[in-house]
């Protein structure tokens, strides 16, 4: 996802059914159910910083980065108008390069879909895995194969806000899974509205690929739920919630 200039705007607007703070109290409770202490933590993927936000909230000592500016900028007004001390980074999740190591990865609201393919998805993940420390766990959701099938599918939303009327257009591509999004944003200004457009796709990775994905990165144990469950996924389910740990990180020895 580059640029997302318009889309920063006014995503939070677009995302406004998700509940950032039930997301956050059941990443907690994961976290405590697997016997981990969150220690460090990153918000991969952090978007306009809602989950982060709320992580802060219960007393994580939280960090966020993500690969658009503008995405960053709402983030960081954010945060401001809180009053709450977070670092927010720029930097894409395929050439992660931290400071310092940390305890636990998040990285949610299927954001390694939006990743152009399985080597940028194992890039991601070696990097994840080269800048955590010894016993930490990475915890991150994905779409589902029935979600992008049956829900996005080829489908047409339309959202009509107060300041913006959206057309969010799918176009499933069965040979592989994959869903092209495409966004028409008519922003009022006056009495007229100004057009602009956004553009990029989901790509499918099935529950399989993702494990052997991530044992190739180091982790060497992986465990995956039903989405804000902790039993396994339903056939029907539009999006899974993968733990993976590592024992022994790759720090230092990281050859790109």
């Amino acid at each position: 996802m580059a640029g997302y200039d318009v889309f920063a705007r006014y995503y939070d607007a677009l995302t406004a059914n998700v509940d950032y703070a039930g997301r956050a109290a059941y990443l907690a409770a994961l976290l405590k159910n697997l016997g981990h202490e969150p220690g460090l933590t990153l918000d991969l993927a952090c978007g306009t910083g809602s989950l982060t936000l709320e992580l802060h909230k219960l007393g994580f000592d939280v960090y966020g980065v993500d690969g658009s500016v503008s995405m960053l900028s709402e983030a960081k007004d954010k945060a401001y108008d809180m009053d709450a001390d977070v670092l927010f980074l720029y930097q894409k999740m395929q050439s992660l390069d931290l400071y310092g190591t940390v305890d636990t990865v998040f990285c949610s609201l299927d954001s390694i879909n939006h990743l152009p393919g399985a080597e940028q998805v194992l890039e991601t993940f070696k990097r994840v895995a080269f800048f955590m420390n010894d016993d930490s766990w990475f915890v991150f959701d994905v779409n589902t194969p029935y979600k992008h099938e049956h829900v996005l599918g080829s489908n047409t939303f339309v959202y009509d806000l107060a300041d913006i009327y959206c057309v969010w257009q799918n176009t499933y591509d069965p040979q592989d899974g994959s869903v092209a999004i495409s966004l028409d944003f008519f922003e009022k200004q006056g009495k007229t509205y100004t057009r602009s457009s956004e553009r990029f796709s989901e790509q499918v990775y099935s529950p399989e690929e993702i494990t052997e994905m991530l044992r190739k990165a180091g982790f060497d144990d992986v465990r995956i739920y039903g989405d804000m469950s902790f039993e396994a996924p339903k056939e029907t389910e539009q999006r899974l919630v993968i733990a993976a740990h590592i024992t022994n990180s790759q720090n230092g020895i990281f050859e790109g």
